[in-house]
């Protein structure tokens, strides 16, 4: 079994084990200076927060409570938070500060959901830059499992973007949050600034789907003005199994309030499940695998009836064989052995040719590039660790960030879980007016376009026959005119269920096409259809 991990090592973030990118424990860098991380945990953190809040904690004990202006508040961690929590949640409560970093022009908030106070969720929230009174909310979460949505936010669509090797950022004009008020998680637990006082962690994707929606009633509690808008969970990669899970929990739970409204509680106005370059159906992911590599737009092997490919296809009947097993039982008795044989047979040779997994147009080189091929993902650990910058977020001063979490990702391999199949949970959601938008960029192997497209075709919803004779067309972007790729869709708007392909993007297209990136998700929020070539 240790052997077959050790394969399972090169399957990537789409799938359920990846490379961790490389952390340095030694040092993290402040500024220029070397910073000793020895001394970060000895150093106060007053030493790092502006006057302000040094005044109001003065004379304060470590986790003491006090009420100011109708508002609770507590000191931890020598920090300033104030604390949200409602009595029909006792196991959880929301510490919210506000950072002027990263795009000091919009209003932010950041902090923790704690959980049963011993699990702690680090979340970090944008306004819209446009009008955070009418646009709507949207929740993006990174996959892995195991890997940080901060990383999302300085490497792919918030606000701004990791520069100068982890040194600085600058501003991202392409920010999601252009048209959205824009809410970031880390999840689950012991993920990025994500931690547990006990060291546990939670290892399936229905655990975590409950405590992202007591995050979402506490922070609209506490935020109302966000709370009347259309919300849209957006969820890249290892997402495409978190999001349908979460997607359930919150639509279960918002009709349970209809029938019996629980005072505190708000409808959360789930519009649509966004699956970006996700994993969700393996069943039919995994089998596109040799089509991909083979015949795809951007081939690994020259030949599609040569011996590498004939010897990856002669994989998929086992493979397939081992996913039915594991959506029949659906125990990581059957679903483990699955992850385990997929990923290294139809994945580990893969990784080896040197091609970059998640934009199979370049090249990796590991040592240079790094263990996810983005030497970007190294800078983003760098700025996250800057002692200046945690305490701006509100971030317990002893933690280091760590963009993916091996010890996460391999709780939730050895479960199996990213073996079920999530793709059944959607069609309820569908059927009941919750759209779905599935997109994928062209040039990435991990969690193609090929299949994600065809899971999305077997959907078994009430747009099943509408999508299926549906055709690709022409995506044009609007400010531009340029194609950037096709899109199938059936329903009214932008669809109730809806197929992008982007061209010329890996695994992360708003990295690779920020402008169509934006384009493409403030159609979808605005529900005008990408086939139309009019003013957003």
């Amino acid at each position: 079994m240790k052997g077959a991990l050790s394969l399972l090592a090169l399957a990537s973030l789409c799938r359920s084990f990846v490379y961790a990118a490389p952390h340095n424990e030694d040092q993290v860098v402040l500024g220029n200076i070397p910073f000793e991380m020895g001394s970060k945990i000895k150093s106060s953190v007053l030493d790092f927060i502006d006057d302000g809040k040094k005044e109001i904690l003065k004379g304060k004990a470590n986790m003491e409570k006090w009420l100011h202006a109708g508002k609770e508040f507590i000191k931890q961690d020598d920090l300033l938070y104030e604390l949200v929590s409602l009595p029909t949640l006792s196991s959880y409560q929301l510490r919210i500060t506000e950072p002027k970093i990263c795009d000091p022009a919009v209003k932010q908030y950041s902090g923790y959901l704690d959980i049963a106070n011993d699990k702690h969720l680090f979340f970090w929230f944008f306004e819209s830059r446009n009008s955070p009174k009418d646009d709507d909310l949207l929740l993006w979460l990174n996959g892995g499992p195991g890997c940080s949505s901060s990383a999302g936010l300085l490497f792919e669509l918030g606000p701004c973007r990791v520069s100068d090797e982890g040194h600085n950022t600058t501003y991202n004009p392409f920010s999601w949050n252009t048209h959205a008020n824009l809410l970031f998680l880390d999840q689950p637990v012991n993920v990025g600034y994500s931690y547990a006082d006990d060291g546990t962690t939670v290892s399936t994707s229905p655990a975590a789907g409950k405590d992202v929606h007591a995050f979402l009633e506490l922070f609209l509690s506490r935020f109302p003005e966000y709370s009347t808008q259309p919300f849209h969970l957006a969820a890249e990669s290892y997402g495409g199994t978190y999001a349908p899970n979460i997607a359930k929990v919150i639509h279960e739970a918002n009709k349970k309030l209809a029938v019996a409204p629980t005072p505190g509680h708000k409808h959360i106005n789930l519009a649509s499940v966004v699956l970006a370059n996700g994993a969700t159906n393996q069943y039919v992911q995994m089998a596109s695998i040799p089509d991909y590599v083979c015949e795809g737009p951007f081939p690994i092997y020259d030949d599609p009836q040569g011996p590498q490919c004939q010897a990856l296809r002669s994989k998929v009947p086992t493979c397939q064989r081992l996913i039915k097993a594991c959506y029949t039982f659906g125990s990581r008795f059957t679903c483990a052995p699955a992850n385990v044989y997929c990923n290294s047979q139809l994945l580990g040779s893969l990784m080896q040719t040197g091609v970059n997994p998640y934009d199979v147009r370049k090249k990796c080189d590991r040592e240079k590039d790094g263990q996810l091929c983005y030497r970007q993902m190294e800078w983003v650990d760098t700025w996250m660790n800057n002692p200046k910058n945690m305490a701006a977020l509100g971030v317990k001063p002893d933690l280091t960030f760590q963009s993916c979490n091996m010890e996460v990702n391999r709780a939730f391999t050895l479960n199996g879980d990213g073996m079920h199949n999530s793709a059944i949970l959607l069609p309820d959601l569908i059927n009941d007016g919750i759209r779905l938008l599935v997109y994928a960029g062209n040039a990435d192997m991990m969690c193609n376009y090929i299949g994600n497209e065809r899971w999305v075709e077997q959907l078994d919803t009430q747009f099943l026959e509408e999508f299926g004779s549906s055709k690709s067309v022409p995506w044009k972007l609007y400010k531009s005119g340029i194609q950037a790729g096709k899109v199938r869709s059936a329903g009214s708007g932008a669809g109730n269920v809806t197929f992008v392909t982007v061209h010329d993007a890996g695994h992360m297209v708003p990295y690779d096409q920020p402008e169509a990136a934006l384009d493409l998700i403030t159609r979808w929020i605005m529900n005008t259809p990408l086939n139309l070539d009019h003013n957003l």
